[in-house]
């Protein structure tokens, strides 16, 4: 906290005193009914003329909290803000009496709430305002708001402090409302077709459904480790061996993995299986459902970062084109993905700038892996669905005869949108694949998986033939708000302890 700040808060609570001994209990226990202010300012020209044809002025009550004030001695001005709309209000001491009006000019400052009862105008300037006839105090406000031109610019600040960025900077504030919006039409087309929305463990003993680094923690009274889950996807295909038509899930996932504009540790995922339906059916769903959500910005294209940082102007129209992983790779680093060597991979791996050590730790799989997003997927900046990719690097997708698997990513501005799958339901397959996964996380591969017996148990029972979807609602809406940085999605990203005392 600034000298400035302490200062300033020192003299409210002085006030907040002032406030207690005149009998104004600074914070209030009971509101009036009142009016909105966004219907009072829709409905502002119809309220003042039934409030003249009665037979005497209509009395009406709002509240908000002061954002801007000026004026003093007779007459004071403020604007108030209830998150609906702003409006003005005029004091005048002919109205309120002289006490009163000293009051406000003395005790009332910009942040604080305040409800106040009047009657409808114009001021002399044309402003509809509300001229007060009484006023009470609902929470005084201790902090000083930023200052309301130059507002909230440090970003850390920004995110630590995100209730006052939303409340100093409307398009923030809008930014999460599209937020709320976006997963509301999500819901609602999921919904449609008929998938039933769960809940699945946060804590669980085993990680499973990516790979991913976990963030590892202790379950006292059972006194065994735990992890938080890297992905909803393992809970959500044991359950649809139950006979449910299909599941889906909005929640938080954590990877204990780098930071940087693109990855955040906290995120949230949407996941959906559905039985009886193929990829290509979920190809068409994902296009569809993504559309639904941009049809809410009013956009067909966005200003989007390349991976070197430049803005490009991305359109979604149209049927989005696919490309198989193998053809990337052979465009863009030369490499033909399913003649090349193991040694061959390698060899291309630190062509495109990976560390020896690094790379004698990975398996084949995530060596093309590496290939492919140095070499091709920061090059794809029109939604682009990407199939096929490696076999060993999909263990939970159904394998292709050629070693690939059957499923794709949607692919926006070099970012990963999408995962979806035809799933593998063969249960000896799947012990093999993961089997394959435990070795290379033996040697050392952090983010290989390990074999879940509770997973391949409940396999054996038997899965229906199925398509599975993920997709970071964070990295969907940084393009639907044309943000470069996923913190600016997130009400409150991951930060390191404040320094301030």
């Amino acid at each position: 906290m600034s000298s400035r700040e302490q200062e300033i808060r020192s003299v409210r609570l002085q006030k907040k005193s002032r406030l207690e001994e005149l009998g104004s209990f600074p914070y209030a226990s009971e509101i009036k009914k009142h009016t909105a202010l966004s219907e009072m300012v829709r409905n502002f020209s119809s309220l003042v003329r039934a409030d003249k044809s009665a037979h005497r002025p209509k009395k009406h009550t709002i509240v908000g909290r002061i954002m801007s004030q000026r004026g003093a001695g007779k007459i004071a001005f403020a604007e108030l803000y209830d998150g609906t709309d702003r409006f003005q209000v005029i004091f005048q001491q002919d109205f309120v009496g002289k006490e009163a009006m000293k009051q406000f000019t003395k005790l009332y400052d910009i942040g604080d709430f305040i409800q106040c009862t009047g009657t409808l105008g114009k001021s002399k300037t044309k402003e509809p305002s509300l001229f007060v006839t009484s006023f009470t105090m609902l929470s005084k406000s201790i902090l000083p708001l930023p200052d309301a031109h130059y507002g909230l610019h440090d970003e850390e600040t920004r995110f630590r402090k995100r209730y006052l960025d939303m409340l100093m900077n409307a398009r923030v504030k809008d930014r999460f409302v599209l937020r709320s919006m976006v997963i509301k039409t999500i819901r609602s087309f999921l919904d449609q077709k008929g998938l039933l929305e769960i809940e699945t463990p946060i804590l669980q003993n085993q990680a499973g459904g990516a790979m991913a680094e976990t963030f590892d923690t202790h379950h006292n009274d059972y006194d065994m480790p735990m992890v938080l889950r890297i992905a909803l996807e393992l809970p959500h295909k044991m359950l649809m061996i139950s006979g449910l038509k299909g599941v889906y899930e909005i929640g938080k996932n954590f990877r204990n993995e780098g930071s940087d504009p693109t990855h955040i540790q906290e995120f949230t995922m949407l996941e959906w299986y559905a039985a009886y339906e193929s990829l290509e059916t979920n190809i068409k769903w994902t296009e569809a459902m993504v559309k639904a959500c941009i049809k809410l910005t009013g956009k067909k294209s966005f200003s989007l970062a390349d991976r070197k940082g430049k803005k490009q102007e991305v359109s979604f129209a149209g049927t989005w084109p696919r490309v198989t992983f193998a053809e990337l790779l052979k465009k863009n680093a030369k490499l033909d993905v399913i003649k090349a060597s193991d040694s061959e991979v390698f060899d291309c791996a630190l062509t495109w700038g990976m560390d020896k050590a690094d790379a004698k730790k990975l398996g084949r799989a995530n060596l093309l892996d590496y290939i492919y997003k140095k070499s091709s997927r920061n090059k794809i900046m029109a939604p682009t669905f990407v199939t096929n990719y490696p076999g060993d690097l999909k263990p939970l997708a159904r394998q292709n005869p050629d070693g690939t698997a059957a499923m794709c990513q949607l692919i926006v501005a070099g970012a990963e949108i999408t995962n979806q799958y035809a799933e593998l339901i063969d249960p000896v397959a799947q012990r093999t694949l993961l089997e394959r996964q435990a070795k290379a996380k033996a040697k050392g591969d952090a983010e290989a998986m390990s074999v879940d017996e509770e997973f391949l148990t409940a396999m054996e029972y038997g899965m229906p033939p199925m398509t599975g979807f993920g997709m970071g609602i964070d990295r969907l809406m940084a393009i639907l708000t044309e943000q470069d940085n996923l913190r600016e999605t997130i009400f409150f990203p991951i930060l390191k302890p404040s320094r301030e005392k």
